[in-house]
């Protein structure tokens, strides 16, 4: 829907706005072909480009990207999916109950008869992966994940990639018991702290913990958020940065809210209700602009000093994940701050960028920047970022 006093569909900066996305989506496409076509594939650029505005723009790039993101090879996704037991699977009986709820997860409109083949296909690929790795253990809101991976890529390159994916970014989550989850969601409080106090301490009086954010966290917001294409979205921006991203998100999209919430009664009841219905109108492309800016002000390891010790899984066994890639995930985001600072000191006369505000000694009180995503969309490496994390990911080229 157009705001009051917009321009019109006939008018001419209606029409030069559409050729300058066109040209943009045309260049960016462009892009990621030769990112994918070169030898090895410039992986580098292509979690570039799923940061980037917009992000991967089409499902067929995402069949195409997703598994260079994963590291997973071609030949892994060529594998037939083997035959599910599921009589004697200890897990199909919830599996099954959960997939049999999940109708609005599927595109409305889709036929009956394609909707419940989805959702045998989304039981085979859950108990699947859960027979290969008994490490792992089913939780709900998981099969929120795996129909997403489902719509996108199909069942057998999905088994694949939701595989690598529980191994890894979901660890956390798949363990016997939610000790590691709520490890996680300690974080959302201290990236709350840092950016505005106020909200922090408002959140802090009505006790209303974290718990409100918790179906946003192991669904990757699949589960909250009703636009299928704003799902896909947030999967491009959480599959080429670190496994700890989707709490920077959740902690984007309360911070947004700041007026509602100080505005809330302080009660526990009320904060707790109002938070967890995540607004559908966001602004999705700024606040994953404001997640990757706040990754890189407040980084976990120094994050990590707040939130009460314990080992994580996933950031744990990040450092194992082998990416196809030249450089860390977060040098990218690195990157784009920087050009965004630069763009701080000499701004375009259309651009508007606002400064961040530092703490200091009378008032901890932080405001990010709300700035506008100016990465290029260049194929060209970016230079490697020499700093220390904990999850530094060992480095493996593949054809």
């Amino acid at each position: 829907m157009e705001k009051s006093g917009s321009p019109g569909p006939s008018s001419p900066v209606n029409g030069r706005q559409c050729n300058d996305y066109d040209s943009k989506r045309k260049r960016k496409i462009a892009d990621i072909t030769q990112a994918l076509s070169t030898s090895p594939v410039d992986v580098a650029a292509l979690r570039r480009m799923a940061i980037s505005e917009g992000g991967l723009l089409t499902d067929e790039i995402r069949c195409q990207v997703w598994p260079r993101l994963l590291n997973v090879p071609p030949h892994v996704l060529e594998q037939e999916p083997e035959t599910v037991d599921r009589e004697n699977n200890k897990d199909y009986n919830q599996v099954l109950l959960d997939v049999q709820r999940s109708l609005r997860r599927f595109p409305p409109g889709m036929p009956d008869e394609q909707r419940e083949g989805l959702q045998e296909e989304l039981i085979d690929i859950i108990l699947r992966v859960l027979k290969r790795n008994p490490q792992l253990h089913y939780y709900q809101g998981y099969h929120d994940i795996v129909v997403t991976f489902l719509l996108v890529v199909g069942e057998q390159r999905a088994t694949a990639l939701v595989e690598k994916l529980s191994t890894h970014h979901l660890r956390d989550f798949m363990d016997p018991t939610m000790d590691n989850t709520k490890h996680i969601l300690n974080y959302l409080m201290p990236i709350i702290d840092r950016v505005n106090p106020e909200v922090h301490d408002f959140m802090q009086q009505s006790e209303v913990g974290t718990v409100f954010a918790l179906s946003w966290l192991i669904t990757w917001f699949g589960h909250v958020l009703s636009d299928f294409r704003h799902v896909v979205r947030l999967y491009d921006f959480f599959l080429a940065c670190h496994p700890l991203m989707p709490i920077y998100f959740a902690a984007v999209i309360v911070l947004y809210r700041e007026e509602e919430v100080l505005e809330c009664e302080c009660d526990m009841a009320m904060v707790h209700h109002l938070l967890s219905q995540i607004p559908q109108d966001l602004p999705y492309e700024t606040l994953i602009s404001q997640a990757g800016d706040l990754f890189v002000q407040f980084p976990p390891s120094e994050l990590a000093k707040e939130v009460v010790s314990h080992d994580s899984m996933a950031t744990t066994t990040f450092k194992d994940f082998e990416l196809a890639s030249t450089q860390r995930p977060d040098s990218v985001l690195r990157r784009r701050r920087r050009q965004r600072a630069a763009a701080v000191e000499s701004p375009a006369p259309s651009t508007a960028v606002a400064t961040v505000a530092q703490p200091s000694a009378a008032r901890r009180f932080v405001r990010l920047a709300v700035m506008g995503l100016t990465v290029a969309l260049g194929a060209a490496a970016l230079t490697l970022v020499n700093t220390a994390l904990e999850w530094a990911p060992k480095l493996d080229l593949f054809p």
